[in-house]
């Protein structure tokens, strides 16, 4: 079955010839009338996939406890933009929000959230589900329009849905992948005259077959560039939080997802969610590459058991239900561990900060 942006893709490819995967995977997701984001509902049970944050309060509970250590690392400035950048339905922030209010009045009287979304549908949604702090809030397009000053930043499941470049190897090195059409005018994977400058490839390279895909993202690059000198010029943190790994390799992560379930990446553009898992060795390179500290980087069940998961969720469960006691147990499983299903280790963390200060539960890192 085709969908309105198929349509719309391959009449480009008939005009122009094939598209560039970062091309293609930018008009699955932001294209104006059939981009998925602009025009579906992706998260929850209803939608496409479940994040964190609606997995468990407990998520949002636990950036919120980190934010108030890493502003007290800080010195406890004021005044303090707290700042999410693809904030969903605006459930993380709520949950941090509540937990800052409590742990920490006077970070919380200090600061104002800056809520960075480009779509009005979600916006809408947001201003829901934050009515209670509306008074705090205001929402930006880029995140270069939120305003100067300390800046504390949570990005969960950001950096995944920015566009990639692939490039297939070849006899004659490595050269772009392609989006084109068949034989039976469907999409498909071809190959381009585009090559990869062999600087960007891991040290170990030179053994690869012929077919391995090398993954890199100019695109996620400029953000976390844009972050880091945010954080250099202003002072703060940056809390990131995706799926992915933590050093770079080798492998073909292009992924959808439609109702829950994994979907061939060209089988429905714009009503399945696109991703690619997350080089965070690379997000590392372009932060030193600014001077900016890497306090860590490690599994999101490591992170949120340091931060004191297991006590929070104990202190949670306490006086409910057998039933509601073991939804928490199931969603601490999810949100912490490892294996099918579950986020612990396949889900990673990662912190920058300046000027440096020491974040736990981070471990000291050698740049």
């Amino acid at each position: 079955m085709t969908t309105p942006l198929a349509d719309k893709i391959k009449n480009l490819i008939r005009a122009n010839g094939p598209i560039s995967v970062t091309d293609y995977f930018a008009l699955c997701l932001a294209d104006p009338d059939h981009g998925y984001y602009r025009t579906r509902e992706p998260f929850g049970r209803h939608g496409d996939f479940v994040t964190a944050p609606e997995i468990s309060q407990l998520f949002g509970e636990m950036l919120g406890i980190f934010m108030v250590h890493a502003w007290q690392q800080h010195g406890a400035p004021s005044p303090v933009n707290l700042v999410e950048i693809g904030p969903g339905r605006g459930t993380m922030m709520l949950d941090m929000l509540r937990v800052i209010a409590k742990l920490a009045p006077a970070l919380h009287e200090a600061l104002s959230v800056h809520l960075v979304e480009t779509s009005d549908r979600l916006r809408g949604v947001q201003r829901v589900t934050l009515e209670a702090y509306s008074a705090k809030i205001t929402w930006h397009a880029a995140f270069e329009d939120v305003p100067a000053g300390f800046t504390l930043i949570a990005a969960n499941e950001l950096f995944d849905a920015i566009p990639i470049r692939q490039f297939v190897k070849t006899p004659t090195g490595f050269r772009e992948r392609m989006v084109g059409l068949d034989a039976d005018d469907e999409l498909s994977f071809g190959i381009g005259v585009a090559s990869l400058d062999p600087a960007l490839l891991p040290a170990s390279h030179g053994s690869e077959r012929n077919g391995v895909i090398f993954e890199v993202s100019p695109a996620r690059q400029a953000v976390m560039s844009t972050l880091c000198e945010r954080l250099k010029k202003e002072g703060g943190t940056a809390l990131i939080i995706d799926y992915g790994h933590m050093v770079t390799n080798f492998g073909d992560t292009l992924q959808a997802v439609l109702r829950h379930d994994y979907d061939p990446p060209l089988a429905h553009p714009g009503d399945a969610d696109l991703t690619s898992h997350v080089d965070f060795e690379d997000l590392a390179r372009v932060a030193r590459g600014a001077g900016i500290r890497i306090n860590g980087c490690l599994h999101q069940g490591d992170f949120l058991y340091g931060l004191g998961l297991s006590e929070r969720a104990a202190a949670l469960a306490r006086n409910k239900s057998e039933a509601e006691q073991r939804a928490i147990a199931l969603a601490v499983d999810r949100l912490a561990n490892a294996g099918e299903g579950r986020m612990g280790e396949l889900f990673k963390v990662m912190a920058v900060s300046s000027p440096t200060v020491a974040l736990a539960p981070f471990r000291p890192v050698r740049d």
